[in-house]
């Protein structure tokens, strides 16, 4: 097998879902490796595999770049010690889909590389165009936010296609990835804590776009002022920029419901015709899309109540997107909040039949409720709130939507935790 990082040594922080696969791609292209987590428990898995386990901070020789897991700071909210000492010794910090972008190219490949980014839709737009690439028979592999780590996915032939979903930590740690084509869908305050305000994070997704040029294409959502804007930008560029809207639009397919799926798909449409995607393939993609866990996703149907599991709503704006796909519903929600909490999802409180709360700040969006009216409980766990949103939805509205509109680390390791607790809650179980 050639080798494309040969002589090169790295340092890997964070040996959770990206940075273990990594640190094991980086050895088996010739790398030499040291890598680190703050957890004894991850440090002893990579140990067992033979990875020299230290803080590059303590070894002796020179390093080709700190590959930071993305859930670890560099800057704020406070740098881990390593992105430090990675810092003041002039040491590059990257994400491992800057390395998987240079590994194709020194393997000599040409395949083409699809970043896509967005507060909400990522994931599901990345699966939506990964399916279209495969109903017209063209070698892709998606993955970096979404699915495997970017590193681990396979090195494709030149007629492949690369489907990253990119987060605004992977991207500010780019150097010379460039996307073919690329989208930004939408914008709305998250990651704060990270980027220090909402310019900051939208610096961060603007760089999705870094890089491109003549025969690039960038496809930007137009239902926020944010993203507007960056669009106005884009156009001052030689990239040729396709404006996608889900205002007023359904796509009529079960696993694509609601406005926002409706930009999701024309924003996955717009960059398989980039790819040269038959209309044919996209139309029979966008009709057998099965949809993705943890968005609006029916889980169970009990005594004629359906239960939505939206636990990937981990800011209010994806909520809004649930919110809006039912007339009626009994809502639980309430985690960790964003900045925000919970007003913009005011125009909808009239749809909410009864709100149960749990979470770190269930109780401070009990309290917003209550000023709005709405009947709400807050019970603090999904084991209570389940069972009380079942009865009352099956003597009314007869849908129970979980969508918490919070992060969930307060109570759950993620998101996908979170949702599968709800669903197993969902069918009757303890």
């Amino acid at each position: 097998m050639s080798v494309p990082f040969t002589g090169k040594r790295f340092a890997v922080v964070g040996l959770g879902r990206a940075g273990l696969p990594a640190a094991r791609r980086l050895r088996e292209f010739g790398a030499s490796v040291v890598v680190w987590d703050d957890s004894q428990a991850s440090r002893d898995v990579a140990a067992a595999e033979g990875f020299d386990v230290s803080r590059a901070s303590e070894t002796v020789g020179r390093f080709h770049a700190l590959v930071l897991s993305p859930g670890i700071a560099h800057n704020l909210p406070k740098p881990h010690p390593e992105a430090v000492w990675a810092q003041v010794n002039g040491v590059p910090i990257l994400t491992d889909a800057e390395l998987l972008y240079q590994a194709v190219r020194t393997l000599g490949s040409r395949a083409r590389f699809v970043g896509i980014t967005g507060t909400n839709g990522k994931s599901t737009t990345t699966a939506l165009l990964a399916h279209m690439l495969t109903k017209a028979d063209i070698p892709n592999a998606a993955g970096a936010n979404l699915g495997p780590a970017a590193l681990a996915l396979p090195i494709l032939p030149d007629d492949g296609v690369y489907v990253l979903e990119m987060s605004s930590y992977m991207l500010e740690r780019l150097v010379s990835l460039r996307f073919d084509a690329a989208a930004m869908l939408n914008l709305s305050s998250d990651h704060l804590d990270r980027h220090g305000d909402m310019a900051g994070y939208v610096a961060a997704k603007r760089e999705i776009f870094a890089r491109q040029g003549d025969g690039c294409t960038a496809v930007i959502g137009m239902d926020d002022e944010d993203s507007r804007a960056m669009a106005a930008w884009l156009h001052s560029t030689s990239v040729r920029v396709v404006e996608v809207s889900g205002k007023g639009h359904e796509t009529g397919a079960e696993g694509l419901r609601g406005e926002h799926n409706a930009q999701n798909a024309q924003a996955a449409a717009a960059l398989a015709r980039a790819l040269g995607v038959p209309e044919a393939a996209i139309a029979e993609a966008i009709r057998t899309f099965p949809g993705l866990a943890h968005r609006a996703q029916q889980v169970a149907m009990r005594d004629g109540v359906r239960f939505i599991n939206d636990s990937k709503a981990t800011n209010a704006d994806a909520t809004s997107r649930a919110m809006s796909v039912f007339r009626h519903f009994v809502w639980i929600a309430g985690g960790v909040a964003k900045a925000g909490g919970i007003d913009e999802l005011a125009p909808f409180f009239s749809r909410v039949e009864k709100a149960f709360l749990i979470g770190q700040d269930g109780e401070a969006f009990a309290r917003r409720l209550r000023e709005a009216g709405v009947a709400n409980d807050y019970v603090g766990t999904l084991e209570v709130a389940v069972p009380a949103a079942f009865e009352v939805a099956r003597n009314g509205c007869g849908i129970v939507l979980f969508s918490p509109a919070a992060a969930s680390f307060d109570q759950f390791l993620n998101f996908e935790a979170r949702g599968e607790r709800f669903a197993a809650l969902a069918k009757g179980g303890a």
